[in-house]
């Protein structure tokens, strides 16, 4: 116990020595979109959202083509330099696709942001979500087990009739996604978190997909970090983040991908809650989400990821589109971390032990999947290492989109954005955590539905 206690005050040590990084986002021009020697020519360099403009030091960087965004990097900016001169130039390393075909007319949307006492940040995505480009959209406030009145007055002060609210005084995310989704009125119903800030065109590519293809019945998109200010923010975005690359891709259930040999009960590989869309109808048939699930609850998680498997197991498919971008305020702090591990452990297990109890005919094809389950968990929650060294990182300045780590190669490290360098270890003490939540996820779901039995809700 006393060995365990030393280590984590060394692995908190080295935390706290985890230094700042700018965030921003660079718009190729015709010459470096050529990855001509002239690749600054025409490149508009912007801070991220709530960032300043950049300065020498190391900067997270989005590329984008055409307005379209197609990688990340990681680099420096040395002292004196231009960073948009020397960022252009690194971006010419990124691989470029071939230019994406316009969008479909998108189908009228409904955006659903659950909050509870979080005024201050729910302007912030608010007004990110009314600058949308969408031409047909609504957008519905679902106030959760709210204290005071703080919400519904800024909404109603300073949103007016653009903004529809409505209050959920049942706590738990899945219930209050679904006392929006008993509200809205889209064809596809979308939905975000209210601390992230929504790309102009998030909602347009998010839900356009749903025009084009009859059974997509489930859309993701990308979630970078709006800033990275902090030791927490820091470590989490140099393992992944919430990202899932920068590779557009069709998961249908009629043809599983041979590649996931877990699918469908790997949903936290389609994308995550803070960016998701369902058509309307589709979610509607299968009850919508669990309410024993979720932020909330004594589940601790679980509620999109529920949500993905459902509509997968009715028959539809799930398009992830990086097209469609959010920027997310990361947790701040090495608590929220420790807070976060445990959450995501116990949602996993709390989401699949839902999907059994709701829906007991898949646990044959559960059952099939539980050895390489066993290996997914310990990978999951494994002591991950770094790449290379942080010099070796700054040296390079660059860590292209889709790399493979070494070893195995069954998972990309590239998934998360491309920028899965890896730069600083994850922490023992956070691993444990996952796995304890893990261990403690059924259970909690299962209290999570005998508190709503106590309440007089049923669990579905």
């Amino acid at each position: 116990m006393r060995r365990a206690r030393q280590g984590t005050l060394r692995e908190i040590e080295g935390f706290l020595s985890i230094e700042p990084v700018q965030v921003a986002e660079l718009e190729l021009g015709d010459e470096g979109a050529a990855g001509g020697a002239e690749g600054a020519e025409g490149a508009e360099l912007r801070p991220g959202p709530g960032s300043a403009p950049v300065t020498c030091g190391m900067v997270f960087l989005l590329v984008r083509q055409a307005g379209v965004p197609i990688g990340t990097l990681l680099g420096r900016v040395p002292e004196g330099a231009d960073p948009t001169e020397v960022l252009a130039g690194l971006a010419r390393e990124l691989p470029r696709g071939a230019p994406a075909e316009p969008s479909p007319r998108p189908p009228s949307a409904s955006v659903v942001v659950a909050t509870r006492e979080r005024a201050g940040r729910l302007a912030r995505a608010l007004d990110s979500l009314l600058a949308q480009d969408h031409p047909d959209f609504e957008i519905v406030v679902v106030d959760n087990a709210p204290v005071t009145e703080e919400t519904r007055e800024l909404v109603e002060r300073k949103y007016g009739e653009r903004v529809r609210y409505v209050c959920e005084p049942v706590p738990g995310l899945a219930i209050a996604h679904n006392r929006g989704l008993a509200a809205v009125r889209g064809e596809v119903v979308a939905f975000t978190d209210d601390d992230v800030v929504a790309d102009p065109r998030w909602l347009t590519e998010l839900t356009a997909p749903f025009a084009a293809d009859p059974r997509l019945g489930c859309a993701t998109g990308l979630i970078l970090p709006a800033r990275l200010r902090t030791p927490a923010q820091v470590l989490l975005e140099s393992h992944g983040g919430f990202a899932k690359g920068f590779t557009p891709r069709t998961y249908d259930p009629a043809h599983p991908p041979a590649d996931e040999p877990l699918f469908p009960f790997t949903a936290g590989r389609f994308g995550s809650g803070a960016n998701m869309a369902f058509r309307t109808s589709a979610l509607r048939a299968v009850g919508g989400f669990d309410p024993a699930t979720g932020a909330g609850t004594r589940a601790r998680g679980g509620d999109d990821l529920y949500g993905f498997v459902r509509v997968l197991a009715g028959g539809h498919r799930l398009r992830y589109t990086p097209r469609a971008l959010v920027w997310h305020h990361h947790r701040e702090t090495w608590r929220d971390l420790e807070t976060q591990a445990y959450g995501y452990g116990a949602g996993l297990t709390a989401y699949l032990t839902a999907i059994l109890v709701n829906r007991p005919a898949l646990l044959p094809a559960l059952l099939a999947r539980v050895p390489g389950g066993l290996a997914h968990a310990r990978r999951l929650t494994a002591v991950r290492a770094t790449d290379a060294p942080a010099t070796d990182v700054r040296a390079t300045g660059v860590r292209p989109a889709d790399a493979r780590p070494a070893g195995d190669g069954t998972a990309p490290a590239g998934v998360p954005g491309g920028h899965d360098s890896r730069t600083h270890p994850w922490p023992r003490r956070l691993s444990r955590l996952q796995r304890r939540g893990m261990l403690y996820g059924p259970v909690g779901y299962l209290r999570a539905r005998r508190a709503l039995r106590t309440a007089g809700w049923e669990a579905e």
